[in-house]
Parts: structure tokens; sequence; C-alpha cells
């Protein structure tokens, strides 16, 4: 299988057979940072993925104790130095300094842009470019001890590479402007409370037990309709709500008729309705007497 191939900075693997990979961002340094090599094989890893039609869902998760610190300095600085050398002309120093930021952008929507729906599983440090990684996937599981941070302002930095686009259709333009202004650590609970976690987990064993639950959930329905979920959301989110019912009916009129739609029709007539609960009044009224 593609996944199988060796890559350096992401551990790749399968726990079962129900179509759910994991995959284990290592980094190219302490605290799963990432340097340029992350960058190159982050793309060419989804589209591997992508490629093997026996992967049905992607969880992604840092290695050791935490998700990731963000951009590998160790890297980045020496890289940068070399770019802006004194003397060098600033229109080709300019048009480098556009080219990396454009392709570390790329690597990151590779995720977003997969057809593979990815559950991540949050657990420790998520700053900066970790942050900016976990906003492509489609949902997002924390642990209590994770911690979320927009770093770039404290580095003089404007963050590029999605937060300041992704964060505001997740959590709302203000608590974006907070984070990004800010810089501030944002603990697992409040990163609940804003919407940019569904549930947080009491330890990472159960965040990433979770995780893999929700994979399978997801797993069990047909491919070709979860990647038709994802495109239609990303679609109708920059279009008015007319525009977004055609692009929905459209993709319908496109790929509904498969051919194993008649069988998942046939089988939900079949099941047993869902047993509803008795739905009994809080209180009883009181009689009504009329004098």
């Amino acid at each position: 299988m593609e996944e199988e191939r060796a890559w350096r900075t992401f551990g790749v693997g399968r726990a079962d057979d129900r179509g759910v990979v994991t995959v284990s961002l290592l980094g190219t340094g302490a605290g799963n940072a990432m340097g340029g090599l992350v960058w190159q094989e982050l793309p060419a890893l989804m589209a591997a993925l992508a490629a093997d039609h026996t992967n049905r869902v992607v969880v992604l998760r840092g290695a050791a104790d935490c998700f990731s610190v963000g951009l590998d300095l160790r890297w980045y600085v020496p890289h940068y130095r070399r770019t802006v050398r004194p003397g060098d002309g600033l229109p080709a120093v300019r048009s480098q300094l556009l080219a990396d930021a454009l392709a570390m952008q790329a690597a990151i929507t590779a995720v977003a842009e997969s057809p593979l729906p990815v559950v991540t599983a949050i657990h420790g440090s998520c700053v900066g470019a970790g942050l900016d990684l976990v906003c492509a996937c489609d949902i997002r599981l924390a642990a209590a001890d994770a911690v979320f941070s927009l770093r770039e302002v404290r580095l003089g930095v404007v963050a590029d590479l999605g937060s300041l686009q992704r964060l505001p259709r997740i959590i709302g333009a203000g608590h974006t402007r907070e984070l990004a202004l800010t810089g501030r650590d944002v603990p697992a609970h409040e990163a609940r409370a804003m919407g940019l976690v569904t549930r947080v987990l009491a330890t990472p064993t159960e965040l990433f037990e979770a995780a893999h639950e929700t994979a399978r959930e997801i797993a069990k329905h047909p491919a070709h309709t979860l990647a038709g979920v994802k495109r239609v959301l990303d679609a109708s989110l920059d279009l008015p709500l007319a525009a977004g019912l055609r692009q929905v009916a459209l993709w319908n009129a496109a790929f509904l008729p498969s051919p194993e739609l008649p069988e998942l029709l046939s089988d939900a007539l079949r099941a047993p309705a869902p047993s509803e609960p008795a739905c009994e009044p809080a209180m009883k009224p009181s009689p009504v007497t009329i004098e």
C-alpha cells in the first residue's frame, strides 16, 4: 500500500482493516517541530493516502508528548538568513519569501482539500504552524492538557499559513482577532467553549480512543459521499444560501446515481424505526375552574 512508504517526518499505520489510517506528526525537531522536510512530505503523503482506495478516514496526531510546537526555527532561521542576504536584490528576495510562504500554505491546504475526512487528536502544545495544520482538519478533538496559541505576533510576524483565514470560519472573527493580536495560550476547555474543538477528553489515551472511534463511525459511509460532504461544505462557505443549495443539488444530481444506493435505501427501509422516549410534560397542568 502507498502509506507503507518510508516517510521521514510522519509515522503512518493502521490498527485494523476498517479503513482508518493513523498519521503521527514526527516533525524535524523536538516537540514535533515542522521544518522544511515536513512541508515537502505533507502534500505527497496526503496524495498517497487518497490514492489508496482502502483508506477511508485519517486520524492525525502528534507523536510523543504533544501535537506540535510549530515551525522549526532551527530550520527556518538559517533558511531565512540565506534568503535575505545583504546586497541581494530586494525583488528576488521578496519573490523567494513569497514562494516559501505559498509552498507551506499549499502543504496545509492539501490536508483541507483531501477527499478523506481528517480527524485530529490534539494533546499538549499546539501552537503556530501546528494550529494552522489542525485548522485544516475536519474534526478536532483535544485532551485536557492541550494548549493552543497563535504566537506569530510575539515574533513580529503576521501568521501566514492559514489560521487567519480558517479560524474565523471555525470560531468567529472576534475570537480569532483576540488570539491573533494577543498571542496568548488557550487551554483546552476554553478552546471547546470557542468551538475550536468539539470534545475534550480527560487524558491523551482517552483522546486517541475517541478519535479512532469517531473515525471508524465515519468510515462506515460511502467514500464518495464523505468526499461530497467535504466539498459541498467548503464550497458553500463562500456562497449565498441560494447558491449553496444549488451547489449541493448539482452535486447530488451528478453523484447520487451510485451502484450502492439502491442497497443502502433498501437497508434503511428494513431497519426498525428508532424508539422514541415517552414525552411527559414536566408538570401536569392544573385543572381550570370556570366560575
